[in-house]
């Protein structure tokens, strides 16, 4: 049932008692299936590694009856949370987790594909695109499976999408979001890089009339930075998108947030990130410290999080001065746990 050797790997004392009073929804109405069809019962295979089983072998309704499941549900209903990786969760790090009773599962994470049209720095080496071979085949596997399992699921969903690859595009995605069913129990949230979404939004009716919300994730605000950080990318290209969203925004009613990997090149353009929020219409914009996923880049180099004028930039975008437009209206995210601790 449980690979001791898996949590071993990480690091994981599946003998603690964390004694936490609060039980975390997440095991019980969250479910994370990756490229491989392996499912987890967390919103991260990092904070709760275990395997509750895998879409290629059994249905997705099957998986969440097994008793792999049941058993990391108690874990967490007693306080233990012993097979919790606490050095990871950001739940349990910031104390901040959630008091909620859930028993249904009511959101389904995909991480079926990393086929994305960029090669970012502060994400991968190299570029990732499947449209045909056994990583496609198996990808399309899935999303039929996932779609035949929310044709007869009778219960409020929401199915977030691009967690580790573009939806737009994915062929993969493609395919799942023009085959998904037509149900007012369905919502979808997407995080996309934007840049496909003019060319593509069009053809997922179904998608677009049940988002719920739609993430942009762009590191530069600036021409000269978005273009060397979103390698693949182009900012006249970026601006037309933002726009189309902001258009689809006004008649399909989701929230639209954008995203920044904070790093040595693009801090500055913090603030010039609020603005272009403003700009397109966004609700929010949330600010993420750049984390090593062992790409190739060297991390000794990021050092702005020590520096007084990112420190003092850092305090104003979080305490929203007036000097920022409608600045009230946006919900801007800092540095949740890892991040820069500010003195």
């Amino acid at each position: 049932m449980i690979n001791q050797r898996l949590f071993d790997h990480y690091g994981i004392d599946t003998h603690k008692d964390l004694n936490i009073k609060v039980r975390c929804p997440r095991p019980f109405d969250t479910v994370l299936i990756d490229k491989q069809g392996s499912c987890y019962a967390c919103e991260c295979q990092s904070w709760l590694p275990q395997s509750i089983g895998n879409l290629q072998i059994r249905t997705l309704a099957e998986i969440l009856g097994t008793n792999t499941r049941r058993h990391l549900q108690e874990s967490v209903s007693d306080g233990t949370y012993r097979y919790c990786n606490e050095h990871q969760c950001h739940y349990i790090k910031s104390g901040n987790i959630e008091e909620n009773s859930a028993t249904d599962v009511s959101f389904v994470r995909l991480a079926i594909d990393d086929s994305c049209n960029l090669k970012c720095p502060s994400c991968r080496d190299r570029l990732v695109f499947h449209k045909s071979g056994s990583a496609f085949d198996r990808g399309i596997r899935l999303a039929d499976r996932i779609n035949d399992w929310l044709a007869v699921h009778d219960r409020p969903v929401q199915v977030h999408i691009g967690s580790d690859g573009d939806p737009f595009a994915s062929h993969i995605y493609r395919h799942f979001m023009e085959h998904t069913p037509n149900r007012n129990t369905i919502k979808y949230s997407l995080m996309t890089n934007g840049l496909m979404f003019e060319e593509f939004h069009g053809r997922v009716p179904n998608i677009m009339s049940n988002l719920d919300e739609l993430a942009v994730s762009i590191d530069g605000a600036s021409k000269s930075t978005y273009e060397a950080l979103r390698l693949g990318g182009r900012w006249d290209k970026i601006k037309s998108n933002l726009q189309s969203i902001a258009d689809s925004k006004v008649k399909n009613n989701f929230t639209f947030s954008l995203h920044m990997v904070v790093q040595q090149e693009n801090w500055s353009e913090m603030p010039d990130m609020v603005r272009l929020a403003e700009q397109y219409g966004a609700d929010q914009v949330y600010f993420n410290k750049i984390k090593d996923w062992n790409t190739g880049l060297d991390h000794s180099r990021q050092t702005f999080s020590d520096l007084e004028e990112f420190k003092s930039m850092f305090r104003e975008i979080d305490g929203r001065p007036e000097r920022f437009e409608n600045a009230k209206k946006y919900r801007i995210k800092g540095f949740d746990n890892d991040a820069v601790k500010l003195s």
